[in-house]
């Protein structure tokens, strides 16, 4: 049993990616992970100003938003995972001010050994997921994390589309119950 931070990148409720993760979560509970959903929406995270003072003050920024809570949230999560929407070539910008706010020496604090990534894109070109596939990649060649794996959905454009692709709402349910 894992306990899996889960950071949703998408500003719609219920949108494609969210119901994608929904599938992930169903496999993720066939083995009774512990599940800790954070829908970036809910939360007001300001961009990294790369100020540095964290590198001076323990880990903790000084700007006043919930970004100090989100990593107590996340420390004790054994494996991440990025699910975002792409709407120009790579993962939302809400996604993005978090990734940014890891520039923070709390991080050496992290128990997380592995990730994964969840994206849709409403585009059908395979090139839309390549600077996520390559930021992903330097994720975790940077942090020396186990790769548990990919979905990439493309042609999901409108709201529920995502339903009509069974293979990948499958293939998210069995990435989510290989996790042990």
């Amino acid at each position: 049993m894992s306990k899996v931070g889960i950071l949703v990148g998408s500003p719609r409720k219920n949108g494609n990616t969210e119901v994608l993760v929904n599938y992930f979560c169903k496999g993720l509970k066939e083995n009774n992970n512990e599940i800790d959903i954070i829908s970036i929406r809910d939360w007001k995270i300001n961009p990294c100003l790369g100020c540095n003072c964290c590198f001076s003050n323990g880990g903790v920024c000084i700007q006043k938003d919930r970004m100090n809570e989100l990593y107590k949230r996340l420390q004790s999560s054994d494996i991440i995972v990025i699910a975002s929407p792409v709407y120009f070539y790579g993962i939302s910008a809400q996604l993005k001010c978090i990734i940014d706010r890891f520039h923070n020496p709390i991080r050496n604090t992290f128990k997380v050994k592995k990730m994964a990534i969840i994206s849709v894109a409403g585009d059908t070109r395979q090139c839309i997921f390549n600077s996520i596939k390559n930021q992903y990649e330097d994720l975790l060649k940077y942090f020396n994390l186990e790769n548990l794996g990919e979905i990439f959905v493309y042609g999901v454009r409108h709201m529920n589309e995502i339903s009509e692709h069974k293979d990948e709402l499958q293939k998210a349910f069995e990435l989510g119950k290989s996790i042990k």
